[in-house]
């Protein structure tokens, strides 16, 4: 199937790149394989265990602790917009259903890991995660690969794989802040580190908001308020062998707007949600060098509560999923390297109104490669059985080339797969006949230099991009229809109807003007089309970028900017709803008291930009938040 259509796809992405590549930077940086030390650089998602980003040919962004605190804010969508591709709409304020694209995908054809956990939702219908419930406050790093990756990854990963991992560092540190809306959030860690013995950490977070109508149209507040206890722990048994565990308990209650009669249109309401939801795993890593090994068992568990004004439920869900896997590589001599792994998953479902199902999915997968004299290439396979679907075999491929002195040529080519749901095979609303949701992507780029930046640097990155998708399943209406899937399914029932397609350009960059200033910026072009009506998908917009600023005029100080800037879209399939563009300007700046302790601030929407991500649903307006931070 790949090399069927591969040439086709590269052919209209080597023609835009041609035109897209930045001119060569001013002064360069230490070639790759003698800077990459930080761990900004090191990513999990291009191969299932830790790598370099110079390492692979895929596209991937990691955005580190360092930025994470300086865009300050607990919305993780803000931190998520530094990554060209990457786009999100939004059911209200923060806390609110959040759905995250990449290059264009459904926001569940985003697989989404916390801390080694795979948290999408069984119980959802289209068995996404919803953004809205993981903060920003305590995350250490958030990786984003943008393309096709179900080689290594199995099903969801059909846009991409977003990795994101909690805080794991020794001594003690917290955060407080308030601001708008009567926001106000805290944080707390505290960790014993030894590099003989293990380590031992447990942190806590907390955020409240009165927030504002999630309907544009209405006028009473719709709060947020979660609490979250993290625990993790590691013990060396020696410098080879170690064992581990992690446990995230969230609590969350947003209120929440809805659709009252008689109108039935979108209003204000007395409906709230609870959500509980419980991650965690424990296993064991073997590394001596040539050979690795990461063994775990995982859980995950989200159950929602929607209650009326009157605290009776109105809708309820569970959704479970056990997981065991074993992933390692092996370097047996030379340039050589062999990476590997296999994982079964157990899900299971229930509502208020449908006993539930379960259901099994087990895979495996080999991917062999070479990296040798600034050469780095990757090919691999995977074979997945689906205890109602059968099997999915998935391939995929990537490769890097050093051609100058920090600069790299870089290609990848990925087929993704995405089971169907529970609730799509098994609701009243189910169909037994359906299969995966299935895609080919494929990117090509050149890169200079590093994204870790010190004074000085410049990196540039230039990505050209196309991707198929087919078998989308899509909620096929049965009123008063003829059609034989609508037998017994007088609502209506899913079918795999759907086929679409994108294509675009991605650019990041980032410059160190001497030791005071470093600009940045992320773009992406996505034209993404539905393939059977040629219309545009909904809630796409064709351009969107963050440009970043950051100056230190005298030490402790920091100041910096966020211009995020998005071209109108369309709010539903038939492009009838129109979304407008938007640009936000957010102001920030810090201070350093001490060492330890560090003041800071910051204007959102500094002015006062009205706009909606989801039609009918309002945004923030002009926000100030102000804050500390210490560290021990």
């Amino acid at each position: 199937m790949i090399g069927g259509i591969v040439f086709n796809y590269l052919f209209s992405a080597v023609s835009l790149l041609a035109i897209s590549v930045p001119a060569a930077a001013q002064e360069a940086l230490p070639p790759a394989s003698d800077s990459v030390t930080d761990e900004t650089s090191i990513t999990v998602t291009a191969t299932g265990t830790r790598t370099t980003v110079q390492g692979t040919g895929q596209s991937v962004t990691v955005i580190g602790p360092d930025e994470i605190e300086r865009v300050q804010s607990a919305d993780l969508a803000r931190v998520l917009e530094r990554a060209p591709g990457v786009t999100f709409s939004r059911n209200g304020g923060v806390g609110s259903f959040t759905g995250v694209r990449l290059r264009g995908s459904e926001a569940e054809q985003v697989l989404t890991v916390l801390d080694g956990v795979r948290v999408a939702d069984p119980a959802a219908p289209s068995g996404g995660f919803d953004y809205g419930t993981l903060l920003a406050l305590d995350l250490d790093k958030v990786e984003v690969l943008r393309n096709s990756n179900s080689t290594i990854w199995g099903s969801d990963a059909i846009g991409g794989v977003i990795v994101a991992s909690s805080r794991a560092e020794g001594g003690v540190a917290a955060r407080a802040e308030y601001g708008s809306y009567d926001t106000l959030d805290a944080m707390v860690s505290a960790a014993l580190s030894d590099a003989d013995t293990g380590f031992l950490g447990v942190s806590g977070t907390w955020f409240q908001t009165d927030g504002f109508s999630a309907a544009a149209n209405g006028t009473e507040r719709d709060g947020f308020e979660q609490w979250t206890v993290n625990g993790h722990g590691r013990y060396y048994f020696s410098d080879r062998f170690e064992v581990f565990a992690r446990a995230r308990y969230a609590e969350s209650m947003l209120d929440i707007d809805g659709f009252p009669p008689p109108n039935y249109a979108l209003a204000d309401t007395d409906e709230v949600q609870d959500t509980t939801q419980l991650f965690g795993s424990a296993g064991a890593v073997y590394d001596s060098g040539p050979l690795f090994l990461s063994a775990a068992y995982s859980r995950a568990e989200t159950d929602r509560d929607n209650l009326d004004g009157d605290g009776v439920e109105t809708f309820t869900s569970q959704g479970t999923s056990d997981r065991i896997d074993l992933r390692g590589e092996w370097r047996p001599f030379g340039p050589f390297l062999l990476n590997f792994g296999g994982e079964t998953e157990w899900t299971s479902y229930k509502t208020l109104f449908d006993a539930g199902n379960d259901t099994r999915i087990s895979g495996a997968y080999l991917q062999g490669g070479l990296e040798w004299r600034g050469i780095a290439a990757h090919f691999g396979a995977r074979v997945d059985d689906h205890a109602d679907f059968g099997t999915e075999v998935s391939l995929g491929g990537d490769a890097s080339y050093a051609f100058a002195p920090d600069w790299r040529v870089r290609f990848s080519v990925g087929e993704g797969f995405k089971a169907p749901t529970l609730f799509q095979l098994y609701s009243d609303f189910g169909n037994l006949a359906l299969q995966p949701e299935r895609s080919l992507g494929a990117d090509v780029g050149v890169v200079y230099g590093d994204r870790v930046l010190t004074s000085g640097r410049v990196y540039a990155a230039v990505n050209a991009y196309r991707r198929q998708t087919r078998d989308q399943i899509a909620f096929i209406g049965c009123f008063l229809s003829a059609d034989p899937i609508c037998v017994d399914r007088p609502f209506g029932t899913y079918d795999n109807v759907a086929r679409s397609a994108a294509q675009g350009i991605e650019v990041e960059a980032r410059v160190g003007l001497g030791d005071a200033l470093v600009l940045g910026g992320a773009y992406a072009l996505t034209d993404a089309k539905n393939r059977v009506t040629g219309l545009v998908l909904p809630r796409r917009p064709r351009h969107a970028a963050t440009l970043t600023a950051d100056l230190t005029p005298f030490d402790r100080l920091t100041l910096g900017a966020d211009l995020r800037i998005v071209s109108s879209s369309f709010d539903d399939a038939g492009n009838a709803v129109r979304l407008d563009g938007y640009e936000t300007l957010a102001l920030r700046a810090a201070f350093g008291l001490t060492d330890r302790i560090e003041v800071f601030g910051r204007v959102e929407n500094l002015w006062d930009e009205d706009y909606q991500t989801a039609a009918g649903y309002a945004t923030s307006g002009r926000a100030a938040h102000v804050g500390a931070r210490l560290k021990l």
